[in-house]
């Protein structure tokens, strides 16, 4: 069995625990979560324990997560519905500024935490607790993630992470604990257990672990829980559109829709057809390489129409900075720095581009590929009258060779200084 023993010292070196007498713990209804309930009581002195856990659309039963809760010993426990806030107050920003991780990632989890981190605050403050403990592993992006925003937002608040401190160092060692201490766990079926670490919110669905430790695997299609495999997908192409205004989404196929209404229409259509699959070898914060496959049906197809829709507004000088400050933009939000100066500089920045990234994109859908259709904007500086090949009174063409010997002067000029060096 394992005990509830520690490193007392180190604990107390890190977290002052004679100190805390209430915690507001990021509760999840896990196993890891659940044991972390009766061990902050074991190792606090009996400090009350306020489980928090934050709705950002994930499927779960959130009244037996309460239960769940209250029955591993909480004294307290809030069930935060915070998916509007999701994506409008994180989505929707890391969607108008194009950020992708290393090509790849959409961001899913990085930018739910900062959100669930400043509601535990919130909610810290409110019942006056000293300290804020998550679950997240010390081999994780997510213990940053948590913490720095706890440091930008409750400086004084004490942090406690079980992770890098506890003697329990497996599920096995977990399910042990939750044993002793009458923890409840869910039963399993008689079929084979899902073997994969997840995260799902509204905005995606991640997968770590198991043979997908091995880049070389191949993701077999019952890795799947939301998108359908491509070659599954309907036989004949299906078209969506979607409505933007000042680069957020608003409607699809010309349906007025809320943020949260809107991205579940969009998770429908693109899963069903196949789309936003995502495989990647990501270069984590602390160091290491993980492999990850990610679900991202809807969102897979709002970051691709509102680029569409930006090759259409944006100005070359304009599109090339924003598409060099996107990829700092997205190791600023992948790295926990939400609440940091440059990203809200960032920010700021970005809402100015978008004042004109309004109108309407069609998308082709096929069997996991996404295909422009078209798009439409008030704001289009695409004029087929400069642009057409065919005759016009618009363009004078002799003008081209002014520019020409002026933008290539500097060009011009080390030449003729080789040339004399040669001599």
């Amino acid at each position: 069995m394992v005990t509830s023993q520690v490193d007392v010292a180190q604990v107390e070196r890190s977290s002052n625990m004679s100190e805390i007498k209430k915690i507001v713990l990021a509760y999840s209804g896990g196993l890891d979560t659940s044991v972390i309930i009766p061990w902050l009581k074991e190792n606090y002195n009996g400090s009350e324990v306020i489980a928090v856990c934050a709705d950002v659309g994930q499927p779960d039963d959130f009244k037996a997560v309460e239960e769940k809760a209250y029955m591993s010993g909480a004294d307290k426990v809030y069930i935060a519905d915070v998916k509007k806030e999701f994506l409008e107050n994180y989505v929707w920003p890391v969607v108008k500024a194009g950020c992708v991780y290393e090509g790849k990632y959409l961001l899913g989890t990085s930018f739910a935490r900062p959100l669930i981190s400043a509601k535990l605050v919130e909610i810290a403050k409110k019942e006056g607790a000293d300290a804020i403990c998550h679950g997240a592993t010390g081999k994780g992006n997510d213990q940053v993630r948590f913490e720095l925003t706890v440091k930008a937002l409750a400086p004084e608040m004490k942090i406690i992470a079980p992770w890098r401190v506890w003697h329990i160092k497996s599920r096995e060692d977990a399910l042990s604990y939750a044993a002793a201490h009458d923890i409840p766990i869910a039963h399993q079926s008689t079929d084979k257990p899902y073997p994969y670490s997840m995260d799902w919110n509204i905005w995606h669905l991640s997968h770590e672990g198991a043979d997908l430790e091995d880049p070389a695997n191949e993701p077999q299609n019952d890795v799947y829980l939301v998108t359908t495999p491509p070659e599954k997908a309907p036989d004949m192409p299906e078209y969506v559109s979607i409505d933007f205004e000042k680069g957020v989404p608003v409607a699809v196929n010309s349906e007025k829709q809320g943020a949260v209404q809107l991205l579940t229409t969009l998770n429908e259509i693109g899963a069903r057809n196949g789309i936003g699959i995502v495989d990647i070898v990501e270069n984590r914060l602390v160091g290491m390489k993980s492999r990850g496959v990610y679900e991202n049906p809807g969102g897979a197809l709002i970051m691709y129409a509102h680029k569409e829709l930006e090759y259409l507004c944006l100005d070359r000088a304009t599109m090339h900075c924003k598409e060099e400050l996107s990829g700092k933009y997205a190791d600023l939000v992948y790295d926990g720095m939400w609440f940091s100066p440059l990203r809200e500089a960032l920010a700021a920045f970005v809402d100015v581009t978008q004042e004109t990234v309004t109108g309407t994109v069609t998308l082709k859908l096929y069997k996991g590929n996404i295909i422009s259709a078209g798009s439409v904007s008030p704001y289009s500086l695409y004029s087929e009258e400069f642009v057409t090949f065919g005759e016009d009174d618009v363009y004078n063409q002799q003008d081209a060779e002014g520019f020409i010997n002026l933008f290539g002067l500097p060009l011009k000029m080390r030449a003729l200084m080789l040339q004399a060096k040669k001599k």
